[in-house]
């Protein structure tokens, strides 16, 4: 059975993920749009692919990149009209390409309905009780730190705190309201009716808050992290997500495998981003030691597990590979002017992708890791990034991962600026080269979907600190090796086998050099 006539196909799939801002631009006004989306499916299919995941394109002001939503049934003018999404859904379709909308439980707009009706009402009203409304104070309600640092609370004119964990343009909904509840439900089958595979559901673990909203020191749990109250929304969800087929995704940053695994029980969702092996640094022994958890925890529960390398709040692969000491991901280590080494974390970043490509379950792939795009520093000037100005200008934001795609290298007008030099990683010039990181993931691609639902993970070479190295049982019964070396001296690949794919050249003698990863068949 095909992957695409399958209805577990979330299982094993390669999905990728579009900033529509930066992906392309149909109308030349210099934002991406719906438009440049749908002119660029082939290039999606031929990438090889099984699915797409947009980041959210609805109405909104764009105080955070969109995830400040003002409505959830339509589509921001700047992207694009519903009926250019509802054409999109349908096109990418008939290219065996499946769609996956952004959901935005936690918080909206301060533009949105609901909080203009709150603010309006006043305080006491029944408007504000879908919010987490707190009387007038001299100081805020509690001790809370922010998502993006600071108080996560703002006064009305008429005195009044509300919560928002992000910006105070996006206040935190109250997941206690039925009105709330009813919303989103109502929302995700408007998605799924025009089409929608699935969801990802950004901030899944913050959505229910303590009772009372106590201080931190006074909640014997986070009062606003990974609450057992979760559980039960997520359940009605998946109700609803499994009458029409569909996929709940939850975007959940949490350092116990154990904890996130419980997202995953048969009756919630479907899968869960693995942020552990996107944080750690490039080394044998970190890595191995995130697949062995990571695959622990998810067997109990029967959830597949997912890898990612980056996204859209992450510095790019190729930069953070590319530095000195811990190369794993952390939001603190952010920061401007860090030496890189581009070449080193180029050689890397093609290493990793075909380690990442030859673990079982899903995976990951943002667009620009297939063109090996470093990380843009943008003048602090033209930062657009809301997490900039909420660290008192310490924190770069997330803007230099966002930046647009190269497609031919021609200079064009871009809502934030294209660093010189980037026209050597545009799409149109690595596909003519064999030796591209494009053609890299698609060559990889390819291979993994022709290895089918390969089997489990068996290591060989335990005893080598130096490698990194696993079978896998493929569709015809035949052993599939990935190898990686992380260290300083040439490693020998197993004996009776033939390379398929290397991440970069082999000596002469066939060796593998370090910072290189290798696919074999036995």
């Amino acid at each position: 059975m095909s992957r695409q006539s399958r209805t577990d196909w979330w299982r094993d799939a390669a999905i990728y993920q579009v900033y529509v801002r930066s992906f392309a631009d149909g109308d030349g006004d210099g934002t991406g749009d719906l438009a440049g989306v749908r002119s660029r499916l082939p290039y999606l299919a031929d990438l090889g692919v099984d699915a797409l995941w947009f980041t959210p394109w609805y109405r909104s002001p764009l105080a955070d990149g969109g995830y400040d939503v003002t409505d959830y049934r339509s589509v921001d003018p700047a992207f694009g009209t519903l009926g250019e999404a509802e054409k999109l859904i349908a096109e990418a379709g008939e290219l065996g390409l499946r769609c996956i909308v952004d959901i935005v439980p936690n918080h909206v707009s301060d533009r949105h309905p609901w909080f203009r009706a709150a603010l309006e009402a006043g305080p006491g009203s029944p408007e504000r009780e879908r919010f987490h409304f707190r009387p007038a104070s001299p100081e805020p309600p509690n001790d809370w730190v922010g998502e993006f640092g600071g108080v996560p609370w703002s006064r009305t004119a008429d005195g009044e705190w509300y919560l928002h964990l992000f910006t105070p343009h996006q206040p935190d909904l109250n997941w206690n309201h039925p009105d709330v509840r009813r919303e989103h439900e109502e929302v995700l089958r408007f998605w799924f009716e025009r089409g929608a595979a699935g969801v990802r559901i950004d901030s899944a673990a913050l959505l229910a808050k303590a009772g009372g909203l106590p201080p931190m020191a006074a909640s014997p749990d986070h009062p606003f992290h990974d609450r057992p109250e979760l559980h039960g929304i997520y359940r009605s969800w998946r109700r609803i997500a499994d009458a029409y087929g569909a996929v709940l995704i939850g975007e959940v940053w949490l350092p116990d495998a154990e904890r996130l695994a419980r997202y995953l029980r048969p009756d919630e969702l479907h899968t869960a981003f693995n942020f552990d092996f996107l944080g750690r640094p490039w080394d044998a022994a970190e890595l191995w030691e995130s697949i062995e958890r990571t695959l622990a925890a998810h067997e109990p529960v029967g959830a597949p597990a997912t890898w990612v390398l980056a996204n859209h709040d992450v510095t790019r692969t190729v930069t953070r590979y590319g530095r000195a000491g811990d190369t794993g991901f952390a939001f603190e280590r952010k920061r401007f002017g860090v030496p890189t080494d581009l070449a080193l974390g180029t050689r890397r970043a093609r290493a990793a992708a075909l380690l990442t490509l030859a673990l079982p379950g899903s995976v990951y792939l943002y667009q620009g890791e297939e063109l090996g795009l470093p990380e843009a520093e943008i003048p602090r000037e033209l930062i657009r990034d809301p997490m900039h100005a909420r660290s008192g200008g310490r924190d770069p934001g997330r803007d230099g991962c966002r930046v647009p795609l190269p497609w031919d290298g021609a200079p064009e007008p871009s809502w934030l600026p294209v660093p010189e030099g980037w026209a050597g990683y545009a799409a149109e010039r690595q596909a003519q080269d064999p030796g591209s990181m494009l053609s890299l993931y698609r060559a990889a691609l390819r291979l993994r979907r022709s290895f089918g639902d390969a089997g489990p993970l068996v290591r060989l070479r335990p005893e080598d600190p130096r490698v990194l190295c696993f079978a896998r049982t493929g569709r015809d019964g035949a052993a599939w090796i990935c190898l990686v070396n992380f260290g300083p001296d040439d490693v020998a690949p197993p004996a009776h086998t033939e390379t398929l794919l290397a991440s970069g050249p082999l000596t002469p003698g066939g060796l593998v050099p370090q910072d290189t990863a290798v696919w074999l068949r036995a």
